[in-house]
């Protein structure tokens, strides 16, 4: 007889609050951000320190100085010297990487109990310096210079010209195309209306307003201390009384005649998001009650060069046919709100029969997510997007709101830059 299957269970997840980049955590990097969120988790799940196996961390906008962020949290929370880490970057996808990760290899047996998650820190964000500057500088620095070696860096360097950093932009390396240029070809391909956008940012900061009110988030959301003494306890984004009629009041911002503002697009956000998973075995063994587990996970990539944000129109129905489940069988959606006009173009697709047959080989439409049932709690565009952490975020959220509400599966959707779309279905344990 066939041995049970190994399962990998959620058994608690935790985050700092997300605020908008340069204001509270300014002086908090993507590390001290994402202890801050590990350390939080731990001391909320009362797991012991010295069991926690390994360590998978997400990020995007990774420190130079030490890029492995999962390392340096263990070593920075005093765990078990034994606790190895490792990190992941798939861009905005990176936090679900991450958790991913970890439930595979607990599932593969290596790990009992391992803690998966994502942080970024926009504020501190290093500015790259040209690599002319680099090439003529860096044999000096690194060695050691004669008096002529530094004639010969000015020598490199002129005319001076082309040697101030320049300002990081959110764009795609083969394309050159900023992320909100992107958004707004998505929202002229695919016929999504200004008035559109709009009502949809402002039914995500109602909606994740609704759930700050309530407490939803008490159980998610750790408070952190700033460096100058200051607690931030709750998300700081989140604009309860915002309506379409001020949102319709911003101007464009990627094109004159643009759909795409400052409103209805997620802002440049700090922030970190942890999840503990165990071994299902484990996790009762120990008197933790399991939230949900992963049935299936798929990650993609399209071409940048046409509709680089899609990617979840196809990474969403792979996921499904993994699970042996349609659209119909789940009970909740997260999709990652990058745009406004991402997310309803990848709405729009799931409800295309023409984007079934030419992007997925099937004869129907993937068919129609019920507002209802869409980002329940807010998303992105309301809460922030630390890139890193929006994964872990969204997966602690569904799974939270499984086990709250008694509902059965929930189907996460992100995009990604690089053409990446990742989806994952979680179900209640």
């Amino acid at each position: 007889m066939a041995s049970q299957r190994r399962r990998a269970v959620v058994v608690a997840g935790a985050r700092t609050p997300f605020v908008r980049a340069f204001t509270d955590f300014t002086r908090l990097d993507s590390i001290a951000l994402a202890g801050a969120a590990v350390r939080g988790l731990i001391e909320r799940s009362g797991i012991e320190p010295a069991r926690i196996q390994s360590i998978v961390w997400g990020g995007v906008v990774l420190p130079s100085h030490a890029p492995n962020i999962a390392r340096e949290v263990a070593l920075d929370l005093n765990l078990d010297f034994g606790c190895e880490g490792y990190t992941v970057t798939r861009a905005c996808a990176s936090g679900l990487q991450a958790v991913t990760s970890a439930a595979a290899a607990i599932e593969r047996g290596e790990y009992d109990i391992m803690i998966a998650g994502g942080s970024d820190s926009t504020s501190n964000a290093e500015i790259k310096l040209p690599q002319k500057v680099v090439h003529a500088v860096a044999p000096v620095a690194l060695g050691k210079p004669k008096p002529m070696d530094y004639l010969e860096v000015v020598r490199q360097l002129a005319p001076f010209t082309d040697i101030l950093p320049r300002q990081p932009k959110i764009a795609e390396r083969t394309t050159g195309e900023v992320m909100g240029e992107s958004a707004e070809k998505m929202a002229r391909i695919n016929g999504i209306s200004r008035a559109d956008q709009d009502e949809f940012a402002a039914r995500s900061h109602h909606r994740a307003a609704a759930a700050i009110a309530s407490g939803r988030f008490d159980d998610e959301v750790v408070p952190v201390t700033t460096p100058s003494g200051t607690l931030i306890d709750t998300d700081t984004i989140v604009r309860a009384n915002t309506s379409v009629d001020k949102l319709a009041t911003l101007r464009p911002v990627f094109e004159r005649d643009g759909t795409v503002t400052a409103g209805n697009a997620s802002p440049l956000t700090d922030g970190a998001s942890a999840v503990l998973l165990m071994s299902e075995e484990t996790a009762r063994a120990m008197g933790f009650t399991p939230l949900a587990a992963f049935r299936s996970w798929s990650f993609v990539s399209v071409d940048p060069a046409d509709q680089v944000l899609i990617g979840p129109a196809i990474s969403m129905p792979r996921a499904l046919d993994k699970a042996g489940m349609t659209l119909a069988d789940i009970d909740l959606v997260d999709i990652h709100e990058a745009f406004a006009a991402q997310t309803l173009s990848v709405l729009k697709m799931l409800e295309s029969a023409e984007w079934a047959k030419t992007r997925l080989d099937r004869d129907e439409a993937v068919g129609s997510v019920d507002i209802d049932t869409l980002n329940v709690h807010g998303g992105s565009i309301s809460l922030g997007h630390p890139f890193g952490a929006t994964g872990a975020r969204m997966v602690t959220t569904m799974a939270n709101e499984l086990a709250r509400t008694g509902k059965e599966t929930a189907l996460l959707g992100i995009c990604a830059a690089g053409g990446i779309g990742a989806s994952a279905v979680l179900e209640r344990v």
